[in-house]
């Protein structure tokens, strides 16, 4: 029996799940991929985590509704660590997130010294901290939270330079630590990741979550009855579906999907764009956004 083409929702709260969806399309280019980035409430690290299950789950559960997919890809980091029980028990589509590359890097590292970059809310997460004790705890481990960089990286985005001689000020904890291996913990660094590599010229290995996630994403799809031999095959130009933003299209989005290597069909901005409780940017209860500045 010819199964339809797989579709898998990729979800973060800005653009840094673009950096899951290329790998996810690089191992399984035939695979459709469908792009939610919650721009309204970006960035998820400073909100309460009741406002991030909330979110996720409102316009997870919209967008399955508008678009139905087969396996939900939660690319981001803060989002995974507190809404995958509340969606699981939303929906019978599998549901995935990211976790931050911990035991690879310590498996990775020669001299036992490991940095991770995160945002601050990751970093300060005492799931971060149980990844350490379980699987790196013989190793020396830097960590930093790095409180602009993710708004760096999607301010890229508008044509706006990174400033790379902070970022290197922000990274000399990791020189100072001679590290040899970083993680990358949070999905929008790996969309710098020759920046970085750069600014560090000493680390040996990068390690993030992408093959991680694309690997299980196609151990789910054989688990339903696809072949993943088939869908390594050369997929339709247009990868994506649909790329979604509940707040305002960014400009150059388009351009900057090509060169990641992940053309859209549709791009829409301000989704969704009827009234009501799933209006983009607008939380029950009459909370306010809370952005860290």
């Amino acid at each position: 029996m010819n199964l339809p083409q797989p579709r898998i929702l990729v979800f973060d709260s800005g653009i840094g799940g673009l950096s899951i969806a290329r790998c996810i399309h690089r191992a399984l280019p035939a695979a459709q991929l469908v792009y939610l980035a919650d721009s309204a409430g970006f960035p998820y690290g400073g909100q309460p985590e009741s406002v991030v299950v909330e979110r996720s789950q409102r316009l997870i559960g919209r967008a399955l509704n508008d678009v139905p997919c087969d396996i939900v890809v939660v690319a981001c980091n803060t989002a995974s660590t507190v809404v995958l029980p509340a969606l699981r028990a939303m929906t019978d589509t599998p549901v995935i997130g990211v976790v931050p590359a911990i035991k690879p890097a310590a498996a990775l590292s020669q001299n036992r010294r490991i940095g991770i970059l995160a945002t601050p809310a990751t970093v300060t997460r005492p799931y971060l901290e149980s990844l350490v004790a379980e699987f790196a705890s013989d190793c020396h481990v830097e960590r930093i939270g790095h409180p602009q960089l993710v708004h760096w990286i999607e301010q890229q985005l508008a044509g706006d330079s990174l400033p790379s001689e902070d970022l290197s000020r922000a990274l000399q904890p990791f020189r100072d630590a001679g590290v040899d291996t970083v993680v990358l913990g949070c999905t929008h660094y790996p969309l710098i990741a020759s920046v970085l590599r750069e600014l560090l010229p000493d680390v040996t290995y990068w390690v993030d979550s992408g093959d991680a996630i694309a690997r299980r994403v196609g151990w789910l799809l054989e688990q339903s009855g696809r072949s993943v031999a088939s869908l390594k095959a050369q997929g339709a130009a247009r990868t994506m579906v649909d790329v979604l933003f509940t707040g305002s299209l960014p400009d150059g989005m388009a351009d900057y999907l090509a060169e990641l290597g992940l053309p859209a069909g549709r791009l829409q901005g301000n989704w969704p764009a009827d009234p009501g409780s799933d209006q983009p940017g607008q939380l029950e209860h009459g909370e306010e956004f809370q952005r860290r500045q």
